[in-house]
């Protein structure tokens, strides 16, 4: 399966719109009760765009198939070097090497960008995200015990770091 990688565009707000809901309603990647519309994707990507930070798509004979960006990972100066990351791939396709297509990419622009660390924030739950990360020399740095709540119970959050290099 030839997977390709890209930046975003435009017109990919559709489809990202479309991973990002499915698991805000389906997941606990996302600690979100409500879908997002069109006018708030339109206004994350303007953002990301303005701000110079990276929105990649992956593509399978042309379709969108998944995506993954990173952003400021707190608001403050000494802080300026870490960015904290997310990758998203459409339910069938993951685990056909999608996810490290884009994070491999990630990384890779997040370098040239010269940032230092990238930060992973995962529900502790999900050990495939966890190992998936681990895989790419993240570790777990720690833990934050029910700090989320979704689906009627309480979440623990898995923050897991990579030195750039």
């Amino acid at each position: 399966m030839e997977i390709s990688i890209r930046p975003a565009v435009f017109s990919d707000l559709d489809t990202i719109l479309e991973i990002i809901n499915h698991e805000i309603l389906n997941s606990t990647a996302i600690y979100e009760y409500e879908p997002h519309d069109f006018e708030e994707q339109k206004k994350w990507f303007e953002d990301k765009m303005e701000k110079k930070l990276p929105v990649i798509v992956a593509e399978f004979e042309t379709i969108p198939i998944g995506f993954a960006t990173y952003g400021t990972f707190r608001d403050k100066i000494g802080f300026q070097y870490t960015v904290e990351h997310s990758v998203y791939v459409t339910p069938e396709f993951i685990g056909k090497g999608v996810g490290k297509a884009l994070l491999g990419e990630l990384i890779q622009r997040a370098k040239q960008q010269g940032y230092h660390v990238m930060i992973g924030t995962i529900d502790a739950k999900n050990s495939g995200s966890i190992s998936f990360h681990e895989k790419f020399g993240f570790k777990v740095v720690g833990t934050l015990r029910e700090v989320g709540y979704k689906f009627d119970h309480w979440l623990d959050i898995v923050f897991m770091q990579l030195l750039i290099k």
